[in-house]
């Protein structure tokens, strides 16, 4: 089952962290010193947040899926959409190790579709998946998104699945 992923930066973990505990009645699924997720059942989504410097707001929407065959599919429906596809294999971002598609809307906002399969210590490697953009950097700058890219999803960003 596809599981809707929202991305937010935020201005102040703690503040957010709080005001969404009690949103949504529960503690973050994974909570780190810069970024908090909540693994949702009702509403079923992956809602994420990160204090990693870029301006707050939404980052990124996404679709996160069960299996790599679900990616492909997902992957070919994204091609079809038109827009350009940036695959990341391995990625280590967020906290967690995924394959990942990027991509973005005619309007500009990006678009992540993933599948998670294991966890990670860090919330990013630049040696596994992302191409060593110094600090935590998971997804493409929405100028670049839309545009062909040579380097993944964490080719220029400060944000993540």
């Amino acid at each position: 089952m596809n599981r809707f992923h929202v991305h937010l930066n935020v201005a102040d973990l703690s503040a957010s962290i709080r005001f969404y505990n009690e949103l949504f009645a529960m503690p973050p699924t994974v909570q780190k010193a810069d970024y908090a997720k909540w693994m949702l059942d009702d509403p079923r989504i992956n809602f994420a947040i990160s204090h990693t410097g870029r301006a707050p707001g939404i980052d990124h929407l996404g679709l996160q899926v069960d299996s790599g065959d679900e990616l492909s599919a997902l992957g070919q429906r994204l091609d079809a959409a038109g827009g350009t596809v940036v695959p990341e294999e391995a990625a280590v971002c967020c906290y967690a190790q995924a394959d990942k598609l990027w991509t973005a809307d005619p309007q500009g906002t990006r678009w992540e579709t993933f599948h998670t399969f294991g966890e990670a210590t860090t919330y990013y490697d630049p040696d596994v998946g992302c191409a060593g953009e110094g600090a935590a950097a998971c997804a493409p700058s929405p100028p670049i998104a839309a545009k062909p890219v040579a380097a993944g999803c964490c080719a220029t960003s400060a944000s993540c699945g």
